[in-house]
């Protein structure tokens, strides 16, 4: 299963994206968790400690002119458009309790924007992870709706967008199912984040009444504490368990319950 994270900046898609790879591992399926917010904190909420977090793909200049035969020098680059990379992967990665942490820094390019070396390399890595990789792959994409223009996670099973209670949230939501169809992705899910009362929830299934939420996660007190302490999201609250367990269910159900892309 191939699942792209996505919402406006503090709406909890990390946390989701970081359940979610806990979840597929812990059901002993191999699931590598992509970072691929420029400001990303998913080895935070996996519980990797920073001297152990891998550095971002998209730092290593020397690995990216090797792969794609650029000078590191002048202007009007010539250099690969589609370099090597399926080693990279388990080249670097970092193992967090079962589930492979890699790092992609800022992705330059895609649908449309920059083309660079960085740029190739690291979409010849998404394509490679996406469509190529057997593992479930859940990716934590960046805050708001630059990616989709670059048409970054093109290649996922479903795309899932986190929303809270609040309007632009949700003004942010169906502005990416919009931009999702644009770029190919068909299959989108809302997971609403941060529940406190029951008429939060109807609110926001009344003003997503065309999307398909698979399920809701109630606020948290301890996550929120554990978010400030910058520990895992492995916290002993067993209404949120339940509610990640249920969208896990959820979501296999909807995607005709495969454990891959094919």
């Amino acid at each position: 299963m191939k699942l792209a994270i996505v919402g406006k900046g503090g709406v909890g898609k990390t946390t989701l994206a970081a359940a979610l790879a806990r979840r597929f591992s812990r059901l002993g399926r191999p699931v590598v968790a992509v970072d691929a917010d420029p400001d990303g904190n998913l080895a935070s909420a996996l519980g990797v400690p920073e001297e152990r977090v891998p550095r971002p793909i998209a730092q290593m200049r020397e690995l990216i002119l090797e792969r794609t035969d650029a000078k590191d020098e002048g202007a009007g680059l010539m250099f690969k458009l589609n370099p090597a990379v399926d080693d990279l992967p388990d080249r670097f990665s970092v193992d967090a309790e079962g589930t492979k942490l890699l790092v992609l820094g800022t992705v330059e390019t895609g649908g449309k924007g920059c083309m660079c070396p960085e740029g190739a390399v690291l979409k010849a890595l998404m394509q490679h992870l996406l469509l190529r990789v057997a593992d479930d792959v859940v990716l934590d994409m960046e805050a708001g709706l630059e990616h989709m223009g670059r048409a970054s996670a093109t290649g996922v099973d479903a795309l899932v967008a986190v929303v809270e209670p609040g309007m632009r949230s949700v003004q942010t939501a169906a502005r990416i199912r919009k931009l999702a169809g644009d770029i190919g992705i068909r299959t989108t899910f809302v997971v609403a984040n941060k529940i406190r009362r029951p008429d939060e929830l109807e609110t926001l299934r009344a003003a997503l009444s065309e999307d398909n939420i698979v399920g809701t996660l109630p606020y948290s007190d301890e996550l929120a504490r554990a978010d400030l302490d910058g520990r895992s999201v492995d916290v002993e609250d067993r209404a949120l368990a339940e509610a990640i367990e249920g969208i896990g269910e959820a979501l296999e159900k909807q995607l005709g319950g495969v454990a891959v892309s094919q």
